[in-house]
């Protein structure tokens, strides 16, 4: 084994502690940025493509992307009531990143899944890796086959 010199342990000393400033990680950031990519929206256009989002969870999503400054929020004075949501430069500087994660999505999905798929089929029905295959991730009893799950969820994305 070719020895390496040992990690830095000021390597993140530049990144801020707590949480990411950014919430792109999360199930629906990235989803609501896409849905405003051509211009504003209101509340139940952003509902329709977001299957399965609740109302509240929408909510608590826009403000916390209203607060962290990725879009705006606009509440015109009309009867009905109309509020509108748009994505900020702030907002738009993610499109491009978000686009090359979907590429690399697309090319290399399949090959995650052939991997995740022969990390499960070590693993005997009891949770326990088998074949002296050592991992740090801990698989729960009753857990149906995770490989099928993630490739169905995945495969129900549209592409980008």
């Amino acid at each position: 084994m070719v020895a390496m010199e040992p990690l830095d342990p000021d390597m993140f000393a530049d990144c801020p502690p707590g949480l990411p400033p950014i919430r792109v990680g999360d199930k629906w950031t990235a989803k609501i940025i896409r849905c405003l990519e051509s211009g504003p929206r209101r509340f139940t256009e952003l509902q329709r493509p977001l299957r399965g989002i609740t109302p509240k969870v929408l909510t608590e999503s826009l403000r916390a992307m209203e607060r962290d400054g990725l879009l705006t929020r606009t509440a015109y004075d009309e009867i009905p009531p109309r509020v509108e949501y748009e994505l900020t430069p702030l907002g738009r500087s993610l499109l491009e990143p978000m686009e090359a994660s979907c590429n690399w999505n697309r090319r290399h999905l399949g090959e995650l899944l052939r991997a995740r798929d022969s990390w499960y089929a070590g693993i005997d029905d009891a949770g326990t890796v088998q074949a002296g295959i050592v991992h740090a991730e801990t698989v729960h009893a009753g857990t149906a086959h995770a490989g099928t799950d993630a490739r169905a969820t995945a495969e129900s994305q549209p592409s980008r």
